[in-house]
């Protein structure tokens, strides 16, 4: 088995991986780490296209060190929105009807616009 054949091989392997991961997965961070686990495959074909020749093109080499810094600045802007969904996530599942926006609310609710009387 050639170079070429055994490193496109193991790219489709991880860019199947990856996709079936992150389309069954329900953690949002597992989803991301997938997400990279498929990009990194296809960065992996990408240069295993690349170093077909006797004399590498250094274009698909560019575009894979492009699509290395996408990839790490996609990853720290995910796990950022991840993370502050996650917070509002929990602000909402600990939020009590008791607090002072509840009397405004079941003031609106009786009619009476909320009045004292």
């Amino acid at each position: 088995m050639s170079s070429f054949a055994w490193y496109s091989a193991i790219g489709c392997v991880l860019v199947a991986l990856g996709l079936v991961v992150m389309l069954l997965a329900a953690d949002r961070f597992r989803r991301l780490v997938a997400l990279n686990v498929a990009a990194s495959g296809t960065l992996v074909v990408l240069l295993a296209v690349a170093g077909r020749s006797v004399d590498p093109d250094p274009v698909p080499h560019a575009l894979a060190l492009t699509g290395i810094v996408i990839t790490v600045a996609f990853t720290g802007l995910g796990v950022v929105l991840a993370r502050r969904i996650d917070e509002l996530d929990a602000q909402d599942d600990g939020h009590d009807d008791n607090g002072p926006d509840s009397r405004e609310q079941a003031d609106h609710r009786s009619g009476d616009g909320g009045r004292d009387a």
